[in-house]
């Protein structure tokens, strides 16, 4: 079976633009012309998705706006210091690796969700959410998916903190 990410388990990955050697720490190095839009602080910028990064071939380097969401969340939470971007590189391959002896047939449209199993898994690790959080998040996620009518933007409700009057 061919790898469409041959460089899985690396700082280099063909989809990210630059050279991602310059700066192990981010995708993409330098973040020069080209590449994702940082911010004054160095985070993911602001910008709208129509400005993501081209493949060479001139398409959208993500296929859907969740995976530039969970594309910019591993940058800035490896730009925070919550992991290094060796660790996410390492943290990504375990769980492509986990993937494909669950039977995934590695064809390349799974990528973005083994970055999510890859966030999560740091996240609980890191102490940044609870494994009863995400559960809860994801649940609020799903009904309101499941609520909302085609071809609308599914929104949540806004969490309620219960130490606040």
């Amino acid at each position: 079976m061919t790898d469409p990410q041959p460089n899985a388990g690396t700082n280099a990955d063909p989809r990210l633009p630059g050279d991602s050697k310059a700066d192990p720490q981010l995708p993409g190095g330098t973040n020069g012309p080209g590449d994702i839009p940082l911010g004054d602080d160095g985070a993911p910028g602001d910008a709208p998705l129509g400005d993501i990064p081209l493949g060479d071939d001139g398409s959208p380097v993500f296929a859907a706006p969740w995976e530039a969401s969970a594309f910019a969340l591993a940058v800035r939470l490896s730009g925070e210091g919550h992991f290094t971007w060796s660790e996410w590189a390492a943290t990504l391959s375990e769980e492509i690796r986990a993937a494909q002896q669950e039977g995934d047939p590695d064809r390349g449209d799974t990528y973005y969700k083994h970055w999510i199993r890859a966030l999560e898994r740091l996240c609980r690790e890191r102490g940044l959410v609870s494994r009863e959080e995400a559960s809860d998040r994801k649940e609020a996620w799903r009904r309101a998916f499941l609520d909302t009518p085609h071809g609308m933007p599914v929104e949540l409700a806004p969490r309620h903190n219960h130490n606040t009057p």
